[in-house]
């Protein structure tokens, strides 16, 4: 009983050691290697561990770079992968460019990784060139018409250039100021429209593709629409403004009759403040009798009673002729 025990656990702890040790070394990667025909040792592949390198993420791409005819090693795909870099990318980027005999050394696709850019992308962007489309371009030409342009800018990958280089989005801005440009420098907006080829031409001639990352084939010029009368609407707000000029102007002419004539007002009142004065000085100093005060007072009534019964007399109803009564005995 006590060695059937003895065998039981001496199986499991063989099973564990077994365990273990194939977790810790990849021997199916290894014997995969030898059927490959690629030199791993599985010293190496334990290195690898030791070294938080996944040894599938190694083996597999070197596998497929010796199949492909591209001789590599291990280190160059280890230290790419230690340095952040997608090593199965690369060698695909690696097979195509050779496949289609464009000079690619692994160091220069290495770069092109790390850089951030898909290289197996830009590849084939060298082999198959690709249209990009730029959104509505708005153009003002010196009648003062707006033309709507949309381009197709057709480039090709540069990598020689692709490390450092500008990206799409500078293309497009590139394109748009062109065309704004070749818009503005048109002397009417039929121009435009007759010769849309012109645009194509004087962007083409400006070498828009310098310092990018791509390499411009062709531009050409899908859409043109007329837009807004711009020259027109500018002349209205012009007309607006000026108008908003001139009524202020008025208004401050016309606050300042108003203050003039408050101005008289307040003087001839103080003026008037002044006669009683005056009679007072003058009774004081006996050159205003009496009797001449009363006549004076008596012809300001008389005035008065005049202004009272004028007044009164505009405000009566009109009375008709006596013939035009019927009441009228």
């Amino acid at each position: 009983m006590d060695g059937l025990i003895t065998t039981i656990i001496i199986f499991v702890v063989a099973i564990l050691v077994i365990s273990i040790f194939l977790s810790f070394v990849p021997l199916g990667l290894w014997i995969s290697t030898l059927a490959a025909g690629v030199k791993v040792s599985i010293f190496n592949l334990v290195g690898m561990r030791l070294r938080r390198v996944t040894p599938t993420k190694i083996v597999l791409p070197l596998i497929k770079s010796t199949k492909a005819g591209i001789n590599m090693n291990v280190n160059q795909l280890e230290a790419h992968y230690l340095a952040g870099g997608n090593v199965d990318k690369v060698i695909d980027a690696l097979i195509a460019a050779q496949r289609a005999s464009i000079d690619l050394p692994f160091e220069k696709a290495a770069a092109i990784d790390l850089a951030g850019r898909d290289v197996l992308e830009a590849v084939k962007m060298s082999v198959n060139p690709k249209v990009i489309e730029t959104p509505n371009v708005s153009a003002v030409s010196k009648d003062g018409i707006e033309l709507l342009v949309k381009a197709r800018v057709t480039v090709r990958a540069n990598l020689e250039r692709l490390v450092g280089g500008a990206g799409e989005t500078t293309i497009l801005a590139r394109v748009g100021e062109g065309i704004v440009t070749t818009v503005g420098s048109s002397e009417a907006h039929k121009e435009v429209l007759e010769n849309p080829d012109k645009i194509s031409q004087t962007v083409l001639n400006k070498g828009l593709d310098a310092g990018s990352a791509f390499e411009i084939l062709s531009i050409d010029i899908a859409d043109i629409d007329v837009g807004r009368n711009i020259g027109a609407q500018l002349q209205t707000l012009q007309a607006e403004a000026d108008k908003k000029i001139a009524q202020a102007k008025a208004e401050e002419r016309r606050a300042m009759a108003v203050a003039k004539e408050q101005e008289m007002r307040a003087e001839v009142v103080a003026a008037e403040a002044e006669v009683p004065r005056a009679m007072a000085q003058a009774l004081r100093e006996g050159k205003l009798g009496i009797m001449d005060y009363y006549d004076m007072q008596n012809v300001i009534s008389d005035t008065n009673m005049r202004n009272s019964i004028s007044k009164s007399g505009k405000d009566k109803p009109s009375i008709g002729n006596e013939k035009d009564n019927p009441n009228k005995g």
